[in-house]
C-alpha cells in the first residue's frame, strides 16, 4: 500500500525569483508567475499546501499585449471597479491602466490564475510587482525566472 506524501512545514523551502516583464506577453507571463507562486514547478508539489516561491516582477510598465491594428487589446480591454454606491462604477482601458498603475494590470492577471480562497490570498502576498527595473529585494538573491 502506497502512502501519500504530505510535506512538513520544515521541509518546505521558499526561493526568490525575479521575472523581467520587458517585452513579454501579459497572459503568458502571468501564467508562468502563477505556476511558480503555486509551487507547480517543484517535484514535491502537493495540492492544498503552500509550496510556492516568492516572485519579484520588474518592468511591469513594459508588458505587451496581443492584437492587430484594427483591434488593439490595449484599447478594447476594460478594467472595472465599483465603489458600492449607485452610479459608482468606474471603467478604465488597459492602455490607461498600464500608464497610471502598471502593477495592477499584472496583479489582476495573476490573481485570475490562482485559487480564489485563503490560499490564493496568501500566495498573492508573495508577489512583488514594480513598474521600473529597480526593486528592494536584492538581499534575497533572486534567481531569474525562465
Amino acid at each position: 500500500m502506497y502512502k501519500s506524501y504530505y510535506p512538513k512545514e520544515s521541509e518546505i523551502e521558499h526561493k526568490w525569483f525575479v521575472a523581467d516583464a520587458n517585452g513579454q506577453n501579459l497572459g503568458r507571463l502571468a501564467a508562468k508567475v502563477a505556476r511558480v507562486l503555486l509551487g507547480k514547478h517543484k517535484p514535491t508539489f502537493t495540492p492544498g499546501v503552500e509550496m510556492g516561491d516568492y516572485v519579484v516582477v520588474i518592468n511591469a510598465e513594459r508588458v505587451t499585449t496581443t492584437g492587430t491594428r484594427t483591434h488593439l487589446k490595449a484599447d478594447t480591454k476594460m478594467y472595472h471597479r465599483v465603489s458600492g454606491y449607485p452610479g459608482g462604477m468606474k471603467s478604465v482601458t488597459l492602455r490607461t491602466q498600464l500608464r497610471e498603475h502598471p502593477d495592477r494590470v499584472l496583479r489582476e492577471a495573476i490573481w485570475g490564475m490562482l485559487p480564489h480562497n485563503k490560499m490564493g490570498h496568501s500566495l498573492m502576498k508573495r508577489l512583488k510587482i514594480y513598474a521600473g527595473p529597480n526593486h528592494p529585494h536584492s538581499l534575497q538573491n533572486p534567481e531569474p525566472l525562465k
